[in-house]
Formats: structure tokens, sequence, C-alpha cells
């Protein structure tokens, strides 16, 4: 017998001015699942309500599996000795690489650069009327942003500005692909 919980967690993102009302579902003691029920996305309110639904398939495969270390996840159905792989076997070394890249190694002048990059290409993409394309350059600058932020090169006041920054492109996006759709179809 498992506890399953229901704990709310509204969810929220400043970067990108989205947030809806959800809850965790807990089982164990460990979340395993998400839903979201989102009210605004870009800043802006959405007309119909839509759901999201999240899940860490890891976690999950922990309790059926009967581990406590998600490392050491059977990755294959094999036994060991019949060329068993572990999770860890395959995603060990992606783990330890990038974090030690985004927490020690990463070029932060760099970062920036990229920042400054995707932030134009999302501004120049609007303007074009090209929502899709500029949202993942939004979605690049976020990433360069959050990188950014937990190096800690991003003072508190600076902090504040590039969450503006971003959000700013989320909602720009949003508009453009609001001016350009009606009832999910582009009008040109």
């Amino acid at each position: 017998m498992h506890d399953i919980r229901f704990v709310e967690d509204d969810w929220e993102s400043p970067t990108l001015g989205a947030w809806g009302l959800g809850w965790e579902v807990w089982c164990d003691g460990m979340e395993v699942s998400q839903f979201t029920y989102f009210q605004q996305v870009g800043g802006i309110d959405c007309e119909v309500v839509s759901g999201e639904l999240t899940y860490g398939l890891e976690r999950l495969a922990m309790y059926v599996q009967g581990v406590e270390n998600g490392f050491e996840l059977d990755f294959n159905g094999r036994a060991a000795d019949a060329g068993g792989v572990r999770y860890g076997d395959v995603f060990h070394r992606a783990e330890v690489e990038y974090s030690h890249y985004n927490f020690e190694a990463a070029n932060t002048d760099i970062l920036f650069r990229h920042f400054d990059d995707a932030e134009n290409e999302c501004q120049q993409l609007v303007a074009r009327g090209l929502a899709l394309p500029a949202y993942d350059q939004c979605m690049k600058a976020s990433h360069n942003f959050n990188l950014l932020d937990a190096r800690g090169v991003i003072s508190v006041t600076e902090r504040q500005a590039y969450i503006g920054r971003v959000r700013a492109l989320a909602r720009a996006c949003a508009e453009a692909w609001l001016a350009d759709t009606v009832h999910g179809e582009k009008q040109r």
C-alpha cells in the first residue's frame, strides 16, 4: 500500500509571465507528478484554461523497480551478468560533466552574449510575425539567464531586470501568436 497525497502547489514562472493553479502528486513522500491549470501565459489571461500534466518518469520507475537511487534503475531489462545496463551507466557521466560545466566551467561572458543574441533574434522574429521561432529564442534567453543566475554572476538588481527582459520577450511572442491566430489556425 502506498501513501498517495495531493499537495496544493500553484505553479508560476515569473520570467515567462505564466502561472496556474496546481497540485503535486506525492507517493510515499516523494513528488512523482504535478498538474496545473494555466490561468496566464506570456502575461496574458487564458480565455480557455489549459491543463498540463507532468510526471517524473524516473521517480515512477524507482517505485516500480523498488530502488532508492535513480542511477540504479534497470535500463535495458537484462541481468547484470547478461549485459544489463543501469540508468547510471547511460546518464551519470552527463550529469557530472554538465554540472561541472554549468557551475564552474561555462564562460559567463559568452553566456551574457548568448542571452543578448537570443533576445535580439527573438525581437526580430516577433517583428516578422514568426511567433514560434521567436519563442524558441525566448527559451534560449531564459536558459542563459538561468545559467547565469545559478552561477551567481547576476546581482539582485540585475536579476530583476533580466527577469523583466525575458518576460517582455515571452509577452511579445504570445501577442504575436494571438495577432496572427484565430482558433488555433494561422491566418496567413
